[in-house]
């Protein structure tokens, strides 16, 4: 009895040594004696002891930072830059095999990868277009980092830079020069809505002017107008009394400022107006006084 027990507690020590439990977010590589064995899957897995080993590979999405780096730019200043990279390594056999046997610490190498083409990059712009241009440097980056990485089973998701920052000194200056483009456009701003309420008060003065114009125009044609018709009237029932209808006019103007005019009983000018007035001359009064003895 006891040489069974010798035997089964060695086995069950050496059968819960060899178990391996496989997570959803891994795949594993079995080696047997240092040569790939089989891939292990999700799951259960027993290995034989010191014979065998796994080597676990987390398929999920990862992050690693480039690491802040000064890099001289284009023109010769120096700016503090950061990079995040974003990458998975791919749940395929193959793609797990490369990324063990096919680059050595894959993390270590994006990290030094990204660091090397920022530089490269960022080199050939001057600080103030690097700035501007973040949308290129990591369409680029992102490029160079997803060709270099193909052969080691790695999918490059995406690139973040993180920051450019130039030197304090620098950055006071740039600031500077943003808050006097800003105060300039500002002030064209103003001047451009000045011009136009000048232009509105231009245009209505303008306006102003061609109404008192037409006023004008058409206040001379209906005095014309005015002109015209009496001097018909006159030809047709004055005619030959032209002088006769000048002593009207100056009589009407006369009466209109109620000004006294004496004009003899039995002239011209007394029998035309009784005769416009449809009045006949009144018959001199008898004198019924009687003289005083």
């Amino acid at each position: 009895m006891n040489n069974l027990y010798y035997i089964i507690i060695p086995v069950l020590v050496i059968f819960f040594a060899g178990i391996r439990i496989v997570r959803p977010t891994q795949r594993g590589l079995i080696e047997r004696l240092g040569k790939y064995y089989k891939f292990a899957n999700p799951g259960f897995h027993w290995i034989i002891p010191i014979i065998d080993r796994i080597f676990l590979v987390n398929v999920t999405e990862q992050m690693v930072d480039a690491e802040p780096q000064e890099i001289i730019t284009n023109d010769n200043l120096n700016a503090r830059v950061d990079a995040q990279v974003y990458f998975r390594v791919k749940a395929d056999e193959e793609f797990v095999k490369g990324s063990i046997y096919n680059v050595n610490n894959y993390r270590y190498q994006i990290v030094n990868l990204a660091r090397t083409t920022l530089r490269n990059i960022i080199g050939t712009l001057t600080l103030k277009s690097a700035n501007s241009e973040r949308g290129k440097i990591n369409a680029e980056l992102y490029t160079t980092l997803h060709e270099e990485t193909k052969s080691w089973g790695i999918e490059i998701v995406r690139t973040e830079l993180k920051e450019i920052d130039p030197p304090k000194d620098v950055q006071e200056t740039m600031n500077k020069v943003v808050k006097a483009e800003n105060e300039k456009i500002a002030a064209i701003d103003s001047a451009t809505a000045a011009e136009t309420v000048a232009d509105g008060v231009k245009r209505a003065k303008i306006k102003e002017a061609e109404g008192f114009k037409q006023s004008k125009i058409l206040h001379a044609e209906g005095e014309a107008e005015a002109i015209r018709l009496v001097n018909e009237a006159a030809d047709k029932f004055f005619v030959g009394n032209a002088q006769l209808l000048r002593k009207l006019e100056a009589l009407e103007k006369s009466l209109e400022q109620n000004a006294k005019i004496v004009v003899p009983a039995g002239s011209e000018l007394v029998n035309v107006i009784g005769e416009m007035a449809g009045l006949l001359p009144f018959p001199k009064k008898a004198d019924t006084r009687k003289d005083n003895p």
